[in-house]
């Protein structure tokens, strides 16, 4: 079982914030010319200093959008749910708009970023309060394998610690997260289950990927070689498609009083 991506945005968020702050490490041998070395040595100092300077200004922009971890910021059937959880679906969005070249800081974008995430944060919540209904669970092998998975991802137990350490969180924690998300994941599987995709279906988006790669300068594989990938990606699509209804379906019926 592979967790989806959303469901784990703080990783992703923070891990992309760390990498940002050193984007400029990497070094370039010149052995013919010391003073050109040292030149060249000297602009890319600069370089990443910038780079990490720019990389601290984001960071302080973003964090000003987050609110306090004991703050309510929304009750949900009676549950509450606090700002720890909303910064989370917060640093989803922000680390979302800058991958697609967006500026989350920015004025214009504050009031969106902060209703996407709260909506983020409800519909989690509604599927978990009925996940939980229904009795379903994560089991301690399942968790121990996501976590594995991220710790070899991210380079092993000393760098996923580090990440996690940046947002204020314990492997205990994590992993009670990562139980969350399976169980999230099992009742998408239930309520959601994916049709069936037909080599037509398949064969549409490989030719519409392989036009957009094309005008990119870029080629894509041969069919064959990732049919298989294309047919999960349209059969989360249309597992998207369902869950969103039935979420709406949850929201007519649920209690939900925001809070900021």
């Amino acid at each position: 079982m592979k967790l989806k991506k959303v469901l784990v945005p703080f990783l992703a968020g923070a891990l992309a914030l760390s990498l940002a702050a050193c984007g400029g490490e990497d070094k370039a041998a010149t052995d013919k010319n010391p003073q050109a070395e040292t030149k060249q040595e000297a602009t890319k100092d600069q370089a990443t200093k910038e780079q990490e300077a720019s990389a601290k200004e984001m960071q302080a922009k973003l964090a000003e959008q987050q609110v306090d971890n004991d703050k309510i910021v929304a009750v949900v059937n009676k549950e509450e749910l606090t700002g720890e959880e909303y910064n989370a679906a917060l640093t989803s969005i922000q680390s979302q708009m800058q991958q697609m070249g967006q500026d989350p800081s920015s004025k214009e974008s504050a009031e969106q970023v902060k209703m996407q995430a709260l909506d983020m944060l409800v519909n989690q919540t509604l599927i978990l309060q009925k996940a939980k209904e229904a009795k379903i669970k994560a089991s301690t092998s399942e968790i121990d394998e996501e976590y594995s998975a991220f710790e070899k991802q991210l380079g092993g137990e000393k760098e996923i610690k580090k990440v996690l350490k940046a947002q204020s969180m314990d492997v205990k924690t994590f992993k009670e997260k990562i139980a969350d998300f399976i169980i999230a994941e099992k009742y998408q599987d239930k309520v959601a289950p994916a049709g069936k995709v037909t080599e037509k279906e398949i064969k549409e988006y490989y030719d519409q990927a392989a036009s957009a790669s094309k005008e990119a300068g870029q080629e894509l594989p041969p069919l064959a070689e990732v049919s298989e990938e294309i047919q999960g990606i349209l059969k989360q699509e249309q597992q998207q498609k369902l869950l969103a209804t039935h979420v709406e379906e949850l929201k007519a019926v649920a209690e939900i009083e925001l809070k900021i």
